[in-house]
């Protein structure tokens, strides 16, 4: 490792890789979700068809994904501002971090339900 990078592969550099790469996932998301919306101006029957695809068990595990990396990355983005605009956010940097992780994976515990319901009933029946 050279002498001088600052995070060495801790949580700092872990969060700020995930908060890039949520954000990127994000990003296409909401670039396909236009894309599909607008389907419905050209052909409307393609748009229900893209829908009907939306309501498979696969489209429900990347809908738990698109939580997942919204979730992490707001409550990264909160640990952020807390670290930059608290005088002493860096020094607790790493407690924050794994305070987002706690309540991060609470919040995705809670959803797999709601969001995986379907997709279980529809694989395994009611």
């Amino acid at each position: 490792m050279p002498a001088g990078t600052l995070y060495r592969g801790r949580e700092g550099m872990w969060s700020w890789v995930a908060h890039r790469v949520t954000g990127v996932l994000i990003f296409f998301f909401l670039f396909v979700h236009v894309l599909d919306t607008a389907l419905v101006r050209v052909s409307p029957e393609a748009y229900d068809d893209v829908v009907a695809t939306y309501k498979t068990p696969i489209v429900a595990l990347l809908e738990y994904g698109l939580v997942a990396a919204i979730l992490f990355h707001a409550l990264n983005g909160l640990r952020v501002i807390a670290v930059d605009f608290w005088s002493k956010g860096p020094r607790y940097q790493k407690q924050m971090f794994w305070t987002v992780m706690g309540i991060w994976f609470v919040l995705m515990v809670g959803a797999l339900y709601p969001v995986l319901g379907h997709a279980v009933r529809e694989l395994f029946g009611s």
